[in-house]
């Protein structure tokens, strides 16, 4: 296993965030701004959500990383993902984009693409149907929901990666992160994540925190996802309903440590 792909370096880059706080800006969804602020809190990052016109562009430059959730959508709110995504290029910051419910409505369909094309991100983190929707023109999501499995996306998720020059990380039962050439799959998680609106988003907003203190996006998106679903595991061991489980999340976030990471992590080199 290629040495950025180790648990060793998944529990090295949380200390780097425990130790760092970097400042994560979110442009995300009004369903889950306050749960991805304290799952980023919980980790040991700092989050700030700012969607205005007027200062997404300064925000932008103080932060350690920019991450685009296409949930809720709204004209202002596309032109402050452009703006705010602009400014990260200029400035060197890491930019994360999910989008979420790609393949619904050709709003969120084209709106995605565009971000896609013209900030070229440096990880777009979905499920496998907003992933195909964004490769192909198969628009086989249910809402926001995923109705493919995370195999049938892996194919496009490398079109994408090699299209685009950035990571695509695949979510699902197994999660498949490839940046075109190199490819792993991540096998941590539980099957309550499902059964909580946001989840999903929360991980991207962990992405942006790994982003912001490890320069590898493959190895950022790979450890992020791993501490994610090592959360869930955990809190799915305290609380076996959707409502404790939420905040058994944010428990298990906060005290998830090095040997937790250690003994815990599932992450394993794929063919790409």
């Amino acid at each position: 296993m290629a040495a950025e792909l180790t648990a060793m370096a998944v529990a090295d880059a949380l200390e780097r965030i425990r130790e760092r706080r970097p400042l994560v800006h979110n442009i995300t969804n009004y369903v889950v701004m306050n749960f991805s602020a304290n799952v980023l809190l919980a980790l040991g990052a700092s989050p700030v959500m700012a969607h205005a016109e007027e200062e997404v562009e300064a925000m932008t430059g103080l932060a350690g990383a920019l991450v685009i959730n296409i949930g809720t959508l709204s004209a202002p709110w596309i032109r402050s993902m452009f703006k705010a995504g602009a400014a990260a290029r200029a400035r060197g910051v890491p930019v994360v984009l999910d989008p979420v419910g790609a393949g619904a409505t050709p709003l969120r369909t084209g709106t995605a693409r565009r971000l896609l094309e013209e900030l070229r991100p440096d990880v777009v983190r979905g499920n496998a149907s907003e992933i195909l929707a964004l490769a192909t023109d198969d628009a086989g999501a249910r809402g926001v929901d995923s109705v493919h499995g995370a195999d049938e996306a892996r194919l496009a998720a490398r079109a994408l990666a090699r299209a685009h020059g950035g990571v695509v990380a695949v979510t699902g039962a197994v999660d498949y992160v490839t940046d075109g050439r190199r490819a792993c799959a991540v096998s941590n998680g539980d099957a309550l994540l499902c059964r909580v609106t946001g989840t999903g988003c929360a991980a991207t907003a962990v992405t942006g925190a790994f982003l912001a203190v490890e320069p590898d996006p493959l190895a950022a998106a790979a450890g992020a996802l791993a501490v994610f679903g090592l959360a869930g595991e955990r809190a799915a061991r305290a609380a076996r309903r959707p409502g404790s489980f939420q905040v058994a999340l944010l428990d298990a976030l906060d005290e998830i440590g090095r040997e937790d990471i250690l003994q815990g992590a599932r992450i394993a080199p794929v063919p790409a």
